[in-house]
């Protein structure tokens, strides 16, 4: 039997499980997870398999085959099958990096040392933007100044387009693998990066100007998606779903316009990379995607976090710097800061997001000081936004 090439993938989460792992192990490889959480990875070694549940009307299942596991804090292991790997990934949030950057960086100098001139493409599977920069910054840190890094390790950004739903105790009792996600299934990832060649694998999607594709995820997906969560809660806050949000006309038509004038940003910044009719039937896409009952997306995931998703690099203030920057309109996404700065949601428990409390308290002394502290604009920014709010007709201190 021959041995399957092998993708370590750092992060057993839900993206890890139901994308990255998925897509791979279906392409013929053999998928090890690296993650702190030992009932996932011991379940995995037991099973060497799990299902992905695909949640639409009728829900289907997908089993992938060829999984193990390595606890992140079997350090020896983890840096042998970084050493012998064909390909590697990480999905595992910004809290999750501390932790992985200096196994990724042993993992290197040990794959460095048994074969010098062996290449290792590292998938960056995180919504965040300039990301190849930031690895590069954070693993030359670890490593030698002589090693030679531009040659060795490829960075590869992705566009992170699959939606997956928060799970119920009961579901993770019942199985602690499985995994549930949208049908969606298509990877974005920056095709001029790799210094190996491209996996020919179902589902991958490379693309030359990735700069681009990674703003139109942030620019449209993530903003549409936050404004369905802001705009909803603004209009009713006993609103659980994202679905019941957009099954009223005015609230669909609000988010839409609001997506449609990001996509002017897109095509203002990147004329020869988008089409105006392919970013509409894109934004057309999502509302439905948005609008799928089972998923259960709720509101209080989509919108809590307040102060990373209202950060100057993110889905809001982004778009809103970069139509500033084009001198272009952003007056429906400023609508989107408005109702953001008046997001209250909490979860089942009837808690705020932890972080949320501290934006409350910052929006309390006023307007100006929260989009100076966590938007981060400027004094001439904030007159202008100030403008833009005045005529929202949003109620803010």
């Amino acid at each position: 039997m021959n041995k399957l090439p092998k993708l370590v993938l750092f992060g057993a989460g839900k993206i890890g499980r139901s994308f990255i792992g998925q897509l791979f192990s279906k392409g013929g490889y053999e998928v090890v997870f690296i993650d702190v959480f030992k009932p996932v990875i011991d379940a995995l070694n037991r099973r060497g398999n799990y299902n992905v549940i695909i949640k639409s009307d009728t829900d289907k299942t997908i089993n992938i085959p060829n999984v193990r596991g390595v606890l992140a804090n079997d350090t020896t292991q983890v840096i042998a099958e970084i050493a012998t790997a064909e390909i590697l990934a990480i999905s595992v949030g910004m809290n999750g990096m501390a932790t992985a950057f200096p196994l990724i960086a042993e993992g290197l100098k040990k794959r460095y040392e048994t074969n010098p001139t062996s290449a290792l493409d590292i998938i960056i599977a995180e919504n965040m933007r300039n990301a190849d920069a930031y690895f590069a910054q954070e693993l030359k840190s670890l490593l030698p100044e002589d090693y030679p890094f531009l040659q060795l390790v490829g960075l590869i950004e992705t566009s992170i387009g699959k939606m997956v739903p928060i799970m119920l105790k009961k579901d993770m009792d019942e199985d602690i693998l499985q995994v549930f996600a949208e049908s969606y299934n298509t990877l974005i990832l920056s095709k001029n990066a790799f210094k190996t060649p491209i996996p020919q694998i179902e589902g991958l999607a490379p693309k030359a100007n990735m700069k681009a594709w990674v703003d139109r995820k942030l620019f449209i997906h993530n903003l549409g998606h936050a404004a369905t969560a802001y705009i909803g809660y603004v209009y009713n806050p006993d609103f659980v779903y994202l679905y019941e949000a957009l099954s009223v006309t005015e609230i669909y038509e609000k988010v839409r316009n609001t997506m449609l004038q990001a996509a002017e940003i897109l095509l203002m910044k990147y004329p020869e990379e988008f089409s105006r009719q392919d970013l509409i039937n894109h934004i057309d896409d999502l509302l439905l995607r948005f609008q799928n009952k089972a998923l259960g997306d709720t509101i209080f995931r989509v919108g809590c976090d307040l102060t990373r998703k209202l950060s100057k690099q993110d889905r809001v203030v982004g778009a809103i710097n970069t139509a500033i920057e084009l001198g272009l309109e952003y007056d429906k996404i400023v609508y989107v800061l408005a109702c953001a700065m008046n997001f209250r949601a909490k979860n089942e428990q009837g808690n705020l997001f932890p972080g949320d409390e501290e934006f409350i308290y910052i929006f309390n002394k006023g307007v100006d000081q929260l989009l100076n502290k966590v938007c981060e604009f400027n004094k001439h920014e904030i007159e202008l936004i100030k403008e833009q709010l005045n005529s929202s007709k949003i109620l803010l201190k």
